[in-house]
């Protein structure tokens, strides 16, 4: 949803906000990691879903309440608060899924699981080289604990930036946990809004 989040987190919020067609989530899914024109080169609901992902972090981007919650955490974190408050949101989406949704976080996320599998030979190379080690850390479910939010910030750190400091991001959420959290359902709404109306275009 937020720029340079490719790495590990904002997977959740894409594919929920997808709708109900297979190949428009697995278009959602890789947005971040097809780049410019190439998009061109998937099946049509691929691309939809592609296309619905740039929109999706374009809105979100944009959203006050989003720049409102950037501004808040920046001063501790600096360039990477646009990424932590992205996996904050997903964080609380996760949490509260059963208010966004008619299934558990839980079957959601092994539905997803066999989708990838299924349409495996249209995932990038890069998405092939972790999805199975995403699928078999059930990472969906563990955007619900604060450990699992932890092990995604300690991947972040290791591999994008030794300046992500996973102790000191946790310890801000749990600080601020209900201002963050009333933050995230006062945008949501408006995101679920907007991706439902881009769907049916």
């Amino acid at each position: 949803m937020l720029p340079n989040s490719t790495i590990i987190l904002n997977y959740l919020a894409h594919i929920f906000l997808s709708g109900n067609d297979p190949q428009v989530k697995i278009g959602n899914f890789i947005g971040d990691f097809v780049k410019g024109s190439r998009f061109n080169e998937y099946p049509p609901k691929i691309r939809q879903g592609i296309v619905l992902h740039r929109k999706i972090d374009e809105f979100t981007d944009s959203h006050p309440v989003v720049r409102e919650t950037v501004n808040f955490i920046r001063p501790g974190f600096g360039r990477y608060a646009g990424i932590i408050a992205d996996m904050y949101f997903d964080y609380f989406l996760a949490i509260n899924f059963s208010s966004y949704s008619s299934e558990s976080l839980n079957v959601f996320a092994f539905r997803f699981y066999f989708l990838v599998i299924v349409n495996y030979k249209h995932l990038p190379v890069k998405v092939q080289g972790f999805i199975f080690h995403f699928i078999s850390a059930n990472r969906l479910k563990k955007y619900a604990s604060i450990d699992g939010l932890k092990d995604s910030l300690q991947i972040m750190a290791n591999y994008k930036s030794s300046a992500i400091e996973p102790d000191k991001t946790i310890q801000f959420l749990l600080e601020n946990s209900d201002e963050i959290e009333k933050r995230f359902h006062s945008f949501f709404p408006d995101l679920i809004e907007f991706a439902r109306k881009e769907s049916v275009k």
